[in-house]
């Protein structure tokens, strides 16, 4: 839902000042030495691979191939993670970290255009992640991986664990959307509130003349909705612009053309919102066949701890584990990487270690 939120700064990014290119460019080498994998055990591997029938983008990167493989599923829909790698790089000191752009998303939308991307669906993306995973498995001799869904990604993300436990280790949702088939408006009336406080006449009269009702949303409307929300809270609001643009803007991965195609696939990828309207992720059912963690923002007025922790409790799991990132809206991995990283190595990364070693007993 936030990549829309994006788009004109992406553009802007895309079309600088020239007096701006210099310390880009330095900020740049700065952050290609700090991602620098060196180890005798390391790998370091971005390109596509052919998923669902196109070119898709698939970085692999981590600093010894005997650590859990992590697998991310983005959010946006359409906001690729491969921007945050410098702010994460101390995550593929203990896991192989896969960051995959999704079709409709960055460097494979740039592979092949609009044209190329076939498709832009909820099922057909969500066969990619199927395949995507597969691919994993067998290029790294792995039986499962972490399953990391953040914002919009976990939409994917819950659907994935509950369907293939085989093919993952753990579920780790952050920054969890969760559906409900539009029965809880309290976010929306949160909205509305925060409006009125600030004053924003104009901001709350097209808020309340959208409705309550997201199943009648178009896409621009989503689009719409998602703007004034992050900019109506200030820790939302200054996380995108000190971490998200930034990192945007400083990309080492990232040249001034992928920008551009960052910022079309945000509009782009936007499309599937709709259908998604009358997902209902307790319908769906709370019953998960792998261990089940959830690492949300405190803060997060987006998707609201408070909706995350409701679903939560109603999980069941053979190991599950719910934990508050403070000082944290949405995007709370990558404001607090270092606090992500640590709730990764006390509560997912034992599960899955031993998970393993008893996988491996005869």
């Amino acid at each position: 839902m936030l990549g829309t939120v994006l788009i004109a700064s992406a553009a802007t990014l895309a079309a600088p000042v020239a007096g701006a290119l210099g310390h880009r460019r330095l900020k740049q080498a700065a952050g290609a030495r700090l991602m620098r994998i060196d180890t005798p055990r390391g790998i370091d591997e971005q390109g596509f691979v052919r998923i669902g029938g196109i070119e898709q983008w698939i970085s692999v990167r981590g600093e010894d191939r005997d650590n859990p493989v992590v697998l991310e599923i983005h959010g946006g829909p359409g906001a690729s993670n491969a921007i945050h790698g410098p702010r994460t790089r101390a995550w593929e000191e203990h896991f192989t970290v896969v960051r995959w752009d999704m079709r409709g998303t960055g460097k494979t939308l740039r592979r092949s255009g609009t044209e190329g991307q076939g498709e832009i669906g909820f099922a057909r993306m969500y066969q990619d992640a199927v395949e995507v995973t597969r691919h994993l498995r067998a290029r790294l001799g792995v039986d499962r991986v972490v399953l990391l869904a953040n914002s919009f990604g976990s939409a994917f993300g819950l659907r994935l664990a509950r369907r293939y436990p085989e093919l993952y280790s753990a579920y780790v949702g952050t920054d969890q959307n969760i559906h409900d088939a539009g029965r809880d408006d309290s976010t929306h009336r949160a909205l509305l509130a925060r409006l009125r406080a600030a004053g924003k006449r104009k901001e709350l009269a097209t808020v309340e003349a959208l409705g309550t009702d997201t199943r009648t949303w178009t896409a621009e409307q989503y689009g719409t909705y998602a703007r004034i929300a992050a900019s109506s809270d200030p820790l939302t609001l200054a996380t995108m612009k000190s971490v998200v643009m930034k990192s945007l803007w400083y990309s080492p991965l990232h040249s001034l053309g992928d920008l551009g195609a960052l910022g079309k696939g945000m509009k782009l990828s936007g499309q599937i919102l709709p259908a998604t309207a009358d997902f209902d992720d307790w319908a769906d059912g709370t019953a998960f066949d792998l261990p089940f963690f959830v690492f949300q923002g405190d803060r997060d007025v987006l998707t609201p701890a408070d909706r995350a922790k409701r679903f939560f409790d109603d999980v069941q799991a053979p190991y599950k584990e719910f934990a508050l990132i403070e000082d944290a809206a949405h995007f709370a991995a990558f404001r607090h990487p270092d606090r992500f990283l640590d709730l990764m190595l006390a509560k997912v990364r034992p599960v899955v270690v031993e998970g393993r070693e008893l996988a491996a007993r005869p």
